[in-house]
């Protein structure tokens, strides 16, 4: 992150300073695609992040660059909702102002420079990061008050209402409430949240990009939430206290078996199992025991591949690597559909296994995958 370049450039083009911003993007351990259905995550914030330098410039207008794009880098644009910017980049930024007044808080135009080293399409969040560094901004800039809780719906909100994808609160949550050294298991329902020292000593926790890029907004994320809510609804005809598939057990999805379809139900049953598995895995991590910890991650690959049907041939062919190297634990990480494998990697075993990965992937797929070392770092701050 240079920070010096934001800075000259906010100087270039505005001619003051104003105050800096940054929040970052987050891994998530376990608990993949069960945010939505009111179930539990594993997140933790990274220390790779999106950084603003924003000042409040008296006008009602918002004057934004994106220092990391070659093109279309500049949006101006009112805050009143049909000004909504044509860039997709800008309304991340739009949406955080508008929700924020929806709430009642008063802000003003700002001039607005940011970056980022959260790799864009890779499951870390790179949208979340940038909603999380506004919205605490300008909670802190225009004295909102706003807490933490509304901060991350803030950023949630703008996903729903501007950017065409229906999230869960995992992504925001993590990004303002991340603490160094330790992953945050979310309740997604009642957003209850308790840290979990994570300090596998011995172990790395690495990410392989497979460069194979996702848009989630295209519909494939949005259909995967529409299967669930039908398989709960199925389920709560028979059992009414079932609000989400986070409350229902694999028995009670046999028993509705025959009422929804085959999609459906390799749906809902990936979910039901997932809810386990992250209770399997905070137990696990209370004993100190990584190595059911990875056999758990290897369970959700398994899961997300074959059932919720969200991997690719890169992702899978990079799991089975992992597996082959001994790697303790291995999945894909994010939404899916491409980005990256979240590894559990015992430090002897490191070496050998990014070699074997880097020259298999490169002799079938023709590129070598992106490797980022990732360590547990704090939440959104001002620098």
């Amino acid at each position: 992150m240079n920070i010096n370049s934001i800075r000259s450039t906010f100087a270039k083009y505005f001619g003051a300073s104003g105050s800096v911003y940054t929040s970052p993007g987050r891994i998530n351990l376990i608990g993949e695609h069960t945010d939505y259905n009111g179930g539990f995550v594993f997140p933790g914030a990274i220390d790779k992040a999106m950084t603003a330098e924003i000042k409040p410039n008296g006008t009602d207008t918002v004057r934004a660059y994106a220092l990391d794009l070659e093109t279309d880098n500049y949006a101006a644009f009112g805050l009143k909702e049909e000004d909504i910017p044509k860039q997709q980049w800008a309304r991340y930024i739009f949406g955080v102002c508008r929700e924020i007044m929806k709430r009642g808080g008063k802000i003003g135009g700002f001039d607005t420079v940011f970056s980022g080293d959260v790799p864009l399409g890779a499951g870390m969040s790179s949208s979340a990061a940038l909603e999380s560094t506004f919205a605490f901004g300008l909670n802190d800039l225009f004295e909102l008050e706003i807490n933490k809780f509304e901060l991350a719906k803030i950023g949630q909100a703008t996903e729903h209402n501007y950017c065409g994808v229906k999230c869960g609160i995992m992504d925001q949550f993590a990004s303002i409430f991340g603490k160094a050294g330790s992953l945050i298991l979310l309740d997604c329902r009642s957003l209850e949240y308790q840290y979990f020292p994570f300090n596998p000593v011995g172990y790395k926790l690495v990410l392989l990009n497979t460069n194979v890029k996702h848009a989630l907004a295209d519909g494939e994320y949005n259909k995967r939430r529409a299967s669930c809510e039908r398989a709960a609804a199925a389920i709560r005809k028979q059992h009414p206290e079932v609000e989400f598939l986070r409350d229902a057990t694999i028995q009670m999805l046999e028993a509705v078996k025959n009422d929804i379809s085959p999609e459906d139900y390799l749906r809902a049953g990936y979910v039901i199992e997932e809810v386990q598995r992250v209770m399997d895995v905070c137990q696990a991590l209370e004993q100190g025991d990584y190595e059911t910890v990875g056999e758990r991650m290897y369970g959700t690959h398994h899961g997300m591949s074959k059932l919720y049907e969200v991997s690719c041939e890169e992702l899978d062919f990079l799991n089975d690597i992992a597996r082959k190297c001994g790697v303790t634990g291995s999945r894909v990480m994010g939404g899916g559909f491409g980005g990256c494998t979240i590894n559990l990697v015992k430090e002897e075993k490191y070496n050998d296994f990014i070699k074997e990965a880097f020259q298999s992937f490169k002799s079938k797929f023709g590129h070598e995958p992106l490797l980022y070392d990732v360590v547990i770092s704090d939440g959104a701050r001002k620098l």
